[in-house]
């Protein structure tokens, strides 16, 4: 399910209406606790939460013209997923938020390597999505992307 929109407010108007209360607390809540300097936008179809070229003129690898992806939120067919970039750069953030993750929901944890899917929006565990915005600034997302991701 792909929604085309050209700003996060309009996405969000285009998503389904059983999807949009619990999807705009999500995003509130990422907004609300990231640390200063990352910047929102639409990215990969997707809102994202990036750090822009003004603070990291490099750009993603992949793309240069694209700022730095750090979180994607995306209302997919069956489920709200939730990219957080570095869960996947870092392990001991990764063992940290699956670690956590019981203490707030009593379904299993469904994740992939950067990807976090949940089909109830009754249970997305916004307090834990708080305290891991929290965890790192746009500054230790570079370093960490420098060292483990961006190929020379």
């Amino acid at each position: 399910m792909t929604i085309e929109a050209k700003t996060p407010d309009e996405y969000i108007q285009k998503l389904p209406e059983e999807r949009k209360e619990a999807f705009s607390k999500l995003r509130e809540i990422i907004k609300n606790n990231l640390p200063e300097g990352f910047e929102e936008c639409i990215s990969y179809g997707m809102i994202g939460f990036v750090v822009p070229h003004s603070m990291y003129p490099d750009g993603y690898h992949v793309d240069p013209k694209l700022p730095l992806p750090f979180i994607n939120i995306a209302s997919q067919k069956n489920f709200v997923a939730l990219y957080h970039s570095g869960i996947y750069a870092n392990p001991s953030l990764h063992d940290w938020f699956v670690a956590e993750y019981p203490k707030f929901v009593n379904t299993k944890l469904d994740m992939g390597k950067s990807c976090i899917r949940f089909k109830n929006m009754d249970t997305i565990p916004y307090q834990l999505i708080a305290a891991l915005c929290q965890k790192m600034t746009p500054q230790e997302w570079i370093v960490l992307y420098e060292k483990n991701i961006k190929k020379s």
